[in-house]
């Protein structure tokens, strides 16, 4: 193999076991493995979170949950992006709980239902403060009589999600957005409305809140051993919780395509964006940003050769990109070359990726690309 990941098992396992102690036993655990497992490979993390313990698979299209269903995968899953009206039988004939935020679905699903003989068991999501996805309060107790009239459907959950919880140590935004799920929540059931999962927290908020983690936490990013943010981690301290041990579960490989020397003065790639200042040993990685690896990092990024850090020179290309060996003097063709991930004693961090690119860490993970192995180890 040129270009492929390596998961980690085991951290995924550790990962899992500490989110369920911090939660309880009482509150079931959802694995969120959308956008490939946050690249980290969606049916390959599927299995190792239903093996360690996850009541839920968590996704965000249709396409996601029949490749989930294909692959072997028989229990919960919450699809919680928007499916299409004319794509809405799968999830019938998939068995899938779907997330609503309007009542053209719920009207869709039930006629669905109805030609199958089945009831769809619906998560209504309510609008609390992040204005993306959501049921406005006043329209709520309409879709929920909608449900509770229909006989294709059934109402199995209220959910929501948090606009600003990350990226803050002020956490009054989001005490509000869940102080206003609670209040709904409470209003639906005063109106006689049985709501068997209710569910709002994120990896962040089942980090931090305890009481944001209802019947169902809903954990992403940590999952894959990556806190949300610097601000989480520092707000786990200040609020006296235990800094949960996450483990990185990814690692991102490719191997040397050539090594040259070339003399002082000579520019390396497009644009001539790079000159060396010596006689230079550069070697060619075949990875580039359509493998996911950013442009952003050109000339900024360092990977790992024989345990020592490795410039990137010149611009990252499509398929390629070159990187200074000069001071490795041991590296030769086709060595292991780490872009993400530990080797010998040093270590690049997806969060120290995402610092060179001006960006976050969920997006460095995720961008890679799907048609790379992901290799369980």
């Amino acid at each position: 193999m040129l270009n492929w990941v390596e998961i980690d098992a085991e951290a995924i396992r550790s990962n899992l076991r500490q989110f369920a102690e911090r939660v309880g036993p009482s509150v079931a655990l959802g694995a969120v493995v959308k956008s490939n497992a946050y690249g980290h490979g969606m049916l390959e993390v599927a299995s190792l979170a239903e093996e360690g313990g996850a009541d839920w698979l968590c996704i965000n299209s249709i396409e996601e949950a029949i490749r989930l269903r294909e692959g072997g995968h028989g229990g919960r899953i919450l699809v919680m992006g928007y499916v299409p009206l004319d794509g809405l039988a799968p999830v019938v004939e998939h068995d899938l709980h779907p997330v609503v935020s309007n009542r053209e679905t719920l009207v869709r699903l039930n006629e669905l239902a109805g030609r199958h003989g089945r009831r769809v068991p619906v998560h209504l999501k309510v609008e609390t403060g992040t204005h993306r996805q959501g049921i406005p309060e006043s329209d709520l107790p309409g879709l929920a009589t909608l449900v509770r009239n229909s006989a294709g459907l059934r109402l199995e959950g209220l959910c929501t999600h948090f606009a600003d919880i990350e990226d803050t140590t002020d956490h009054t935004y989001a005490q509000s957005q869940i102080e206003t799920f609670d209040r709904i929540a409470g209003t639906l059931r005063e109106a006689g409305f049985d709501v068997p999962i209710r569910h709002a927290a994120c990896s962040a908020a089942a980090l931090l809140f305890t009481r944001t983690h209802l019947d169902l936490a809903r954990i992403g990013i940590s999952l894959y051993g990556l806190w949300p943010s610097k601000e989480t981690y520092v707000s786990c301290l200040d609020l006296g919780k235990s800094a949960l041990e996450l483990r990185p579960v990814l690692t991102w490989k490719t191997r040397i395509a050539q090594i040259r020397t070339v003399p002082e003065g000579s520019y390396i790639g497009y644009g001539r964006s790079f000159r060396t200042t010596r006689e230079s040993r550069i070697a060619v990685l075949p990875v580039g940003y359509h493998e996911g690896y950013d442009r952003r990092l050109s000339g900024v990024a360092h990977v790992l050769v024989h345990g020592r850090r490795a410039p990137i020179r010149g611009r990252i290309c499509m398929n390629m990109c070159m990187i200074d060996v000069s001071d490795i003097a041991e590296a030769r063709l086709e060595d292991e070359v780490v872009l993400l991930g530990s080797q010998g004693e040093e270590r690049i961090s997806a969060e120290q990726v995402a610092a060179w690119s001006g960006t976050i860490s969920y997006e460095i993970v995720s961008r890679i690309h799907p048609s790379l192995p992901r290799v369980l180890t």
